[in-house]
């Protein structure tokens, strides 16, 4: 069962070529979540996952990142954290910049977002060059979370970004992934 649902999850996404910029391969998730039944299926998963962790915070980043961080954090019984791009937030955040695939950008995250000692599962779209998810982990970490997992919907391994979250001792998962093909 969860075979076949993995299997529709991946056959969903499309490989869109030179977007943003040439020689990238965009994975577009918008038909997973045009899909009403394939999207819950997907929280589902996740959820599953996640239920019985002990997680207080979803920490999401923008913007895909969103999709799936607050169904999942309602599904999980946690509190939703936005991690955002500089400037999207209104009170005062912490900032760290990063590369990305195909260029670089900041994140940021209200200061007050996270209390020491509270557990985060960060969540995303995709993981690539895992130059977000290391961010990411800075900023909860800089706040005294502990970031129990980096999770997914899809992986590039080939993109090694698994080594950028490794390297801050936390652990990853996804459901499916995508050779470079």
């Amino acid at each position: 069962m969860a075979e076949n649902i993995l299997s529709l999850i991946k056959s969903s996404i499309i490989t869109i070529f030179d977007h943003p910029v040439e020689g990238v391969k965009f994975r577009d998730i918008t038909n997973l979540i045009e899909n009403a039944d394939l999207f819950a299926a997907t929280i589902d998963l996740l959820i599953a996952r996640y239920k019985d962790m002990g997680i207080d915070k979803v920490a999401a980043t923008e913007a895909r990142g969103f999709i799936f961080g607050a169904p999942l954090a309602v599904g999980i019984g946690a509190g939703l954290v936005l991690i955002r791009k500089a400037n999207k937030l209104p009170r005062d955040t912490i900032r760290v910049s990063y590369g990305l695939e195909y260029g670089t950008d900041a994140l940021e995250i209200h200061k007050t977002a996270i209390k020491q000692g509270e557990r985060v599962l960060l969540i995303d779209d995709l993981l690539a060059t895992g130059g977000t998810s290391e961010a990411s982990i800075k900023l909860i970490h800089r706040l005294g979370g502990i970031v129990v997992e980096s999770a997914f919907v899809v992986a590039l391994p080939y993109l090694n970004g698994v080594q950028k979250i490794n390297d801050q001792k936390v652990g990853s998962f996804w459901l499916i992934e995508f050779d470079n093909e």
